[in-house]
């Protein structure tokens, strides 16, 4: 799997000052950037604030707010000038990117209030894909980023959204600014990132639609597995998630999380939904563990983490699990989680927890 990084983004950047550097002896104050109200120079000197930002928030480690800074022009900056300062805002990302551990999280409110460094390197790329495109639609010349990086910001941060026949133009309808035959069009839009949610010794990890992609064709997801992993049901929920995806009714906070131990920031297993809740309140969860992870209290900590996260919603009001009549240790993991039993099958054990 390609993974989002500094790459990518000084990619996306080049092509934005690549098309407008055809334009740099015009005047951008004067012509306004496609159907926003800002106008060329504003956006552009928008998508510099927004790299030095997201750099910032990786490079401070903000957890509560923005980091207060912002940039500003020296007086008489032209357009060249300015597009200089959007490459220079692009590498500074970059080389933030490369410098940031993959455990890092920093502060961004959407919606789960923080983001990991692939997060901030898509909604960086989203930046300057999407605003590249407003100014040369205002000012009249062609523009057309690679498919593989529209892909990568639909599969990173829009998994809300479902996959069009091509990835470019779906990102523009998602985001307001073009259409797709069969889709109404969007008139407010918000990027996604994924959820992590803590859990004693482990930290559960929202899975992407390009990580589950991965992890279902038979790679690692982007995560760094102990011996053994992934096991055969993370892959198996995986291929779940993508078909959930693919068909527009992935919800990303009650997909896949995989966990991945906090001392050493490597993956054991997975956990998560097989759906969302239905209308009332009731959803299946289930998980796996890397057999060397087994036995040592990890799927219970993980599943009380998870069990409390949800019920702590207002739309679910149940979580039911399903267990072999002969996985006496997983029907022991949903015993200390505090699942009841309320039925039995001739091969299957249900378990339910309810709100209280």
């Amino acid at each position: 799997m390609r993974a989002l990084d500094g790459e990518q983004v000084q990619e996306a950047v080049a092509g934005c000052t690549a098309a407008l550097r055809t334009t740099a002896d015009r005047d951008w104050t004067g012509v306004k950037a496609g159907r926003l109200e800002w106008s060329c120079h504003r956006t552009a000197l928008h998508v510099a604030s927004d790299l030095i930002a997201y750099a910032g928030q990786l490079a401070g480690r903000a957890q509560d707010s923005y980091i207060p800074f912002e940039i500003t022009l020296d007086e008489g900056t032209d357009n060249a000038g300015l597009l200089h300062v959007i490459e220079t805002t692009g590498a500074l990302l970059a080389a933030t990117l490369r410098a940031t551990p993959p455990d890092v999280r920093a502060w961004h409110p959407h919606p789960f209030r923080s983001a990991d460094r692939e997060g901030f390197a898509a909604m960086g790329i989203a930046e300057v894909l999407l605003h590249t495109h407003d100014m040369a639609e205002g000012l009249g010349i062609p523009y057309e980023p690679s498919e593989e990086l529209a892909e990568s910001v639909l599969t990173w941060i829009f998994p809300h959204v479902q996959p069009g026949p091509a990835a470019w133009p779906t990102l523009l309808w998602a985001t307001g600014r073009g259409e797709l035959p069969g889709r109404a069009p969007v008139t407010e839009w918000r990027w996604r990132n994924n959820l992590v949610v803590p859990a004693g010794r482990l930290t559960l990890t929202g899975v992407r639609p390009a990580a589950a992609r991965d992890l279902r064709l038979g790679g690692d997801g982007g995560f760094d597995w102990i011996e053994g992993g992934p096991y055969e049901g993370t892959r198996d929920a995986a291929g779940m998630m993508v078909k959930a995806y693919e068909a527009g009714v992935h919800r990303p906070e009650f997909g896949l999380f995989v966990l991945v131990r906090r001392e050493d920031g490597r993956a054991i297993g997975g956990m998560g939904f097989h759906g969302a809740p239905d209308e009332d309140g009731r959803v299946e969860i289930g998980y796996d563990l890397v057999e060397g992870a087994r036995g040592q209290g990890y799927a219970t900590e993980a599943l009380r983490a998870l069990s409390q996260w949800a019920l702590a919603r207002d739309d679910v009001r149940t979580l039911f699990a399903t267990v072999d009549r002969d996985n006496t240790a997983s029907q022991g993991v949903v015993t200390r989680a505090g699942f009841k039993q309320v039925g039995e099958g001739e091969e299957e054990l249900a378990y339910e927890l309810r709100r209280a």
